[in-house]
């Protein structure tokens, strides 16, 4: 009798036991039944963009804070292939140019401005971005720029600006020789210094130049150059470097420097460079001038431009260019962009203003505006692809048109909700409209309720999305 009522106590306690789990497992909220889908807003801040030499299709656009995107169609078509990454900062993208279906990525905004989002590292895809591998670097911070050896794809150089919030070691020049398994710190000037443009001399991979550039970022400002900024030199493929002191560049302390070496003539090289403007800092006299020119292979040097809307947003954006086909027409990536034909001697500035409505469109003499990437078909100069704050433009005509366009990844600073049902969703995008949309539509539309269309606020206005 004892027996039997125990086992009876025994039955009732698992069965309140297990009907307290289904209730418990009721409470919970099944999150695995949740999926992502994308509602806006349109693209901005396209950091970095690249193509493959002789495929007009194909080309790789990466973002301040939206991972990487591939088009396989010329542009048409948009596929995000880096979301499964643990990161989705991207500074800097290149192809092998033996071997196109080897891509680099080195992860981290360079662009710097005291909000953007640091990098882990360098990645690796052997199969034209399908699969991802982490290579390592992952303290950089933010890397820059990459030079790949276009006949063996395992030799590449990495330029790593470094976190840039204070000192630290791992900035400078990084130098793989087998694929990524070791990297090697080939140059470094001090721990507030990093690097900020690389260039391989397109004939001989063995020439390449770098910049340094010593950069300290807070919130409430910089702290651009010092006595670690110059312009380096290696003649043995990045193994050993040298500093080009005189022979006409500027003697005083420089900040950012950006290069550029013409295919068609490597000894002409440009630096642009962050010079003082004639303005004293921290005491001391700086020099003047923008645009420095080199037609003997970097040994001499002369100013051939002290125009400084050739990098007029130093401290954010960058970065020139030359054509493949004319060392004397430069591009510079500015806002708005500009062109010079005359080997740096003068600029042509375009008309500028982010362009491209919906998912993309045609536009005239000029990308878009705040312009970060420019990538040159080394086979066909008159194809070009520009990466901007506008999204992504394409040419195949020398710039006489621009197809722009926008890619999923508008960079938000905040999100919220509001408590209408369906309840409708906020976000101030940057350098860009404040805008708001319904989580989803009814019968009634996109808008319906007073939900769409243009409306007052914040920011440059406020916008709805979809």
């Amino acid at each position: 009798m004892f027996r039997k009522i125990r086992i009876e106590l025994l039955v009732s306690s698992v069965v309140i036991c297990l009907s307290a789990f289904v209730f418990v497992q009721a409470q919970q909220p099944n999150t695995d039944a949740l999926r992502w889908r994308y509602i806006g807003p349109v693209s901005n801040r396209t950091t970095s963009i690249v193509g493959v030499p002789g495929q007009p299709y194909i080309y790789y656009a990466g973002s301040a804070s939206g991972g990487i995107f591939k088009t396989t169609d010329g542009g048409i078509h948009w596929e995000p292939i880096f979301d499964g990454q643990p990161v989705s900062s991207i500074g800097s993208l290149a192809v092998a140019r033996s071997d196109p279906n080897i891509v680099w990525a080195g992860t981290g905004e360079a662009w710097i401005r005291s909000h953007i989002s640091v990098g882990q590292g360098i990645y690796k895809s052997t199969d034209a971005g399908k699969t991802w591998k982490l290579m390592g670097l992952e303290k950089t911070g933010r890397i820059g720029h990459l030079a790949i050896d276009p006949k063996n794809p395992d030799i590449v150089l990495a330029c790593a600006v470094g976190h840039a919030y204070g000192p630290q070691q791992e900035r400078g020049v990084f130098r793989t020789t087998d694929g990524g398994a070791h990297w090697d710190r080939v140059l470094f000037t001090d721990e507030n210094c990093g690097c900020s443009d690389i260039v391989m001399d397109p004939n001989n991979p063995r020439t390449l130049f770098a910049g340094m550039w010593p950069i300290e970022l807070h919130t409430w400002g910089r702290e651009s150059g010092g006595p670690g900024s110059g312009l380096f030199v290696s003649r043995d493929e990045g193994a050993t470097w040298k500093k080009i002191t005189g022979h006409g560049l500027p003697t005083r302390m420089t900040g950012k420097w950006a290069l550029a070496i013409a295919r068609s003539n490597p000894n002409r090289i440009y630096a642009l460079i962050e010079t003082g403007d004639g303005v004293p800092y921290k005491g001391q006299e700086t020099d003047r001038g923008k645009l420095w020119r080199s037609d003997d292979g970097g040994e001499n040097w002369r100013l051939a431009s002290s125009d400084r809307a050739m990098g007029g947003r130093t401290h954010y954006y960058f970065r020139l260019e030359v054509s493949p086909a004319n060392e004397n027409e430069v591009f510079f990536l500015t806002n708005p962009f500009g062109t010079s034909i005359d080997g740096g001697e003068n600029l042509v500035r375009g008309p500028g203003g982010p362009g491209g409505g919906g998912g993309g469109g045609f536009g005239g003499s000029s990308p878009g505006g705040d312009n970060h990437d420019i990538w040159i078909d080394p086979t066909d100069s008159n194809r070009m692809a520009v990466a901007n704050d506008a999204g992504v433009s394409l040419t195949v005509n020398h710039g006489r048109m621009w197809q722009r366009i926008q890619l999923p990844n508008g960079q938000l600073y905040h999100v919220t909700t509001d408590n209408r049902i369906p309840y409708f969703v906020y976000g101030n995008r940057q350098d860009g409209p404040s805008y708001r949309g319904p989580s989803r539509t009814g019968p009634g539309g996109f808008g319906g309720g007073g939900g769409g269309g243009y409306g007052g606020g914040g920011g440059k206005g406020n916008r709805s999305w979809r």
